[in-house]
C-alpha cells in the first residue's frame, strides 16, 4: 500500500496525554477542578494553580483548591484522543462560581501545571444544595480534552 499523506500517528495522540500529564485512570496524576469567581483572571495563558479569585472556602461546602477529579483513561474517537473525567460535586454547598481551572495537582506545590480554563459563560449559583460539574460525553466533537 502507498503512503496517503504525512498525518500524526493516532497512538502519538493518546501517548501525549500519558507522558507529562499522565490521565491514565487510577494509575496517572493525581488532577483537580477549583472554582472561581468572575473576578479571577483565567485565560489560555493560565499555567499554574492561582488562589486569586477563587470561591471562598468559608461555610459554603467548598475546599480551597477544588475536588479531585477521576480520571477515564484516554482513547480515540475517530481520529482523536479525548480524555474525559467523571463529573465532579460539593454537596451542602452555597457557591457562585464563573468558571474553573483544571490542573496537575501531582506536580509540586509551587508549580501545579494549568490543564485548562473552562468559563462557564455567567454565574452560576447554588444555596444549600449540590454544585455540579457535569463533564460532555467524551468524543471528538464533544470531549473535555481533545487532541486532533
Amino acid at each position: 500500500m502507498a503512503f496517503t499523506g504525512s498525518a500524526v500517528c493516532n497512538s502519538f495522540k493518546t501517548e501525549v496525554l500519558t507522558a507529562i500529564h499522565d490521565f491514565t485512570a487510577s494509575t496517572g496524576d493525581t488532577f483537580k477542578l477549583a472554582l472561581y469567581t468572575n473576578s479571577a483572571s483565567l485565560t489560555k495563558s493560565t499555567t499554574v494553580y492561582v488562589t486569586g479569585g477563587e470561591v471562598s472556602s468559608v461555610g459554603t461546602g467548598y475546599t480551597t483548591a477544588g475536588n479531585s477529579l477521576t480520571s477515564v483513561t484516554p482513547a480515540l474517537s475517530s481520529d482523536t484522543a479525548v480524555c474525559d473525567f467523571s463529573d465532579t460535586n460539593w454537596t451542602s454547598a452555597t457557591i457562585t462560581a464563573r468558571g474553573a481551572l483544571i490542573y496537575n495537582s501531582t506536580a509540586t506545590p509551587d508549580n501545579e501545571q494549568a490543564v485548562c480554563v473552562l468559563d462557564f459563560g455567567g454565574d452560576k449559583t447554588c444555596t444549600a444544595g449540590t454544585f455540579t460539574i457535569q463533564f460532555p460525553l467524551p468524543n471528538d466533537t464533544a470531549g473535555i480534552l481533545r487532541l486532533a
